[in-house]
């Protein structure tokens, strides 16, 4: 048997959305720098480069907002995540387990709902032109991997005390 272009693109799609599981898996485990390299993996191999930087904030988006349903919808296995998400928003098999545990390191529906305010945030600033998207997004990561990182939220309290 040989393998055709067709199986080519499967696999090279298949790949994308393995990466983009661990660089959400980074994010939720509050590993900015291996974020980076992730999302840095992400930017080198898309076909269109920087200007491919509304399609992973969108990825990044649904992703989290599948997060969301499973925090809330209390998803523990498997067989719920079939029944919580509906079809065309579901996730691919080999990510299931994986998309769940991510859920699970946010302790509330805030936690989340804050992600995707932040990504939202990215979105509307890529889509003004600024002069290096990539930069945007390296930012926003760092941002994402930083929110709820308990290393961090006594530094971002006493910075916000300070501020007052």
């Amino acid at each position: 048997k040989q393998i055709t272009l067709a199986d080519l693109g499967q696999m090279v799609v298949s790949a994308k959305q393995r990466s983009l599981y661990e660089l959400t898996d980074a994010i939720s485990s509050h590993d900015a720098a291996r974020a980076l390299l992730l999302l840095q993996g992400l930017l080198n191999a898309s076909e269109s480069g920087e200007d491919g930087a509304i399609g992973h904030l969108h990825m990044l988006a649904r992703t989290f907002r599948q997060m969301l349903v499973i925090l809330e919808k209390n998803v523990r296995d498997s067989r719920g995540i079939w029944q919580a998400l509906w079809p065309g928003f579901r996730v691919p098999p080999f990510a299931v387990d994986e998309l769940i545990r991510q859920a699970r390191r946010y302790k509330t529906r805030r936690d989340l709902m804050q992600m995707l305010e932040r990504i939202a945030r990215a979105d509307l600033e890529i889509r003004s032109s600024p002069p290096d998207k990539s930069l945007v997004l390296e930012r926003m990561v760092i941002d994402l991997a930083k929110t709820g990182d308990p290393a961090t939220a006594g530094n971002r309290q006493s910075a916000a005390s300070a501020v007052r």
